[in-house]
């Protein structure tokens, strides 16, 4: 328990951050997981839009980092590319 009124404040803050984190992280996952599920080229473009929408506005707000997103989307991607 913070013994200080700015200690319980940034508590709180930290608390709802890494709630909003997690949301972030989890939109990115379910963004992967249905363009890997997409059963035609077609349908798995139209998840990588949402993934890759996710993937940005996570690094917008600091949640993951730029080179990792980059990273992850590019993976996405030939995955997606292999599809027939």
């Amino acid at each position: 328990m913070p013994n200080l009124k700015n200690a319980a404040k940034a508590l709180r803050q930290a608390k709802k951050r890494a709630l909003l984190n997690v949301a972030k992280k989890t939109a990115i996952r379910d963004g992967f997981k249905a363009t890997l599920k997409a059963a035609s080229k077609a349908e798995a473009l139209k998840a990588v839009k949402i993934a890759q929408k996710a993937l940005g506005k996570a690094v917008k707000h600091g949640t993951i980092k730029k080179n990792t997103a980059t990273r992850k989307l590019s993976r996405l991607m030939k995955k997606v590319n292999a599809l027939k």
